[in-house]
């Protein structure tokens, strides 16, 4: 058999007729696949949601445009735009949301290792439900910043009593919802666990903790924002480094631009936070109907 008469196979794919010749990707290749990534990982809800915040940009723009709004009463957002890229360019930006961010975790952080066992214990202990439950009925409606005053009393001006302020104002919701989920689960599955021979330890940490986990989670959720909002308020009253400080020294110059920037800055920290509280939720709860739906 002659070898020379076999037909070789083409290295490239043979083109078809009228069929356009393949082109090298762009420059701007990576960055549209990375757009389509994300639109991929949207929800309906969240593009919703964003749809509803460009529109409340875009009046916002278009009002002080207009000029149906006294620019010192709304600055237009291009300018407050601009006034926050040039705080993240002079790093005053990550200073400040820094600060109030470090002392929201800290209070926080305070308060859930506090609140958490408290509850616990007031749902599985009647003496220690019997001493705490009237104070936490008439602390929990009163305004936790009236307790301010008396934080810097004992204190002093600095970062404690802002912190333990934090703490405070994070306690109450924590510590009821962690009761209400321990008191809220089912006799029958602990009553199960224990003819099964299980120890108080063991049906603590395999059935009561994690059946009350979704409303302890569902009081973390209402508790970080709580922190973040007290720990704005406490700068503006106690002024100082932090977004709440800076707000209130642009406010005392007459910088409005300076007050929305500030505004705006706080609502994206707070958002972002949110949002990872809920993907925290969803990642502790993965086991549980409500991820599953």
């Amino acid at each position: 058999m002659n070898r020379s008469a076999t037909p070789t196979v083409s290295a490239t794919p043979m083109e078809r007729p009228g069929s356009r010749p393949a082109t090298a990707p762009g420059p701007g290749a990576p960055l549209l696949g990375a757009w389509r990534g994300i639109g991929r990982r949207l929800t309906g809800d969240t593009m919703i949601q964003c749809l509803v915040v460009l529109v409340l940009l875009a009046a916002w723009e278009t009002v002080t445009r207009l000029g149906l709004v006294h620019p010192f009463l709304l600055p237009r957002l291009s300018s407050v735009l601009m006034r926050i890229g040039a705080n993240v360019a002079a790093g005053t930006v990550f200073a400040d949301l820094g600060l109030t961010l470090y002392r929201a975790a800290t209070g926080f952080a305070i308060a859930l290792v506090v609140a958490i066992p408290l509850g616990v214990l007031m749902a599985r202990n009647a003496g220690v439900r019997w001493f705490f439950d009237p104070l936490i009925s008439v602390g929990f409606p009163m305004p936790k910043i009236s307790f301010l005053p008396i934080f810097i009393l004992w204190f002093g001006i600095f970062d404690t009593s802002k912190i333990v302020m934090i703490a405070f104002s994070c306690f109450f919701p924590l510590v009821s919802a962690t009761y209400a989920g321990t008191l809220g689960v089912d006799k029958w599955v602990v009553w199960s666990a224990r003819s099964f021979g299980a120890t108080q330890n063991e049906v603590l940490r395999e059935v009561v903790l994690p059946m009350a986990l979704p409303q302890i989670l569902t009081g973390v959720q209402i508790a970080v924002p709580v922190a973040l909002i007290t720990t704005v308020v406490t700068e503006m009253l106690m002024g100082g480094p932090g977004i709440g400080g800076s707000m209130m020294q642009a406010g005392r110059f007459a910088d409005s631009v300076g007050v929305f920037a500030g505004i705006v800055e706080i609502a994206l920290l707070g958002a972002l936070v949110v949002r990872a509280v809920e993907r925290l939720r969803a990642y502790l709860l993965a086991w549980h109907p409500e991820t599953r739906r």
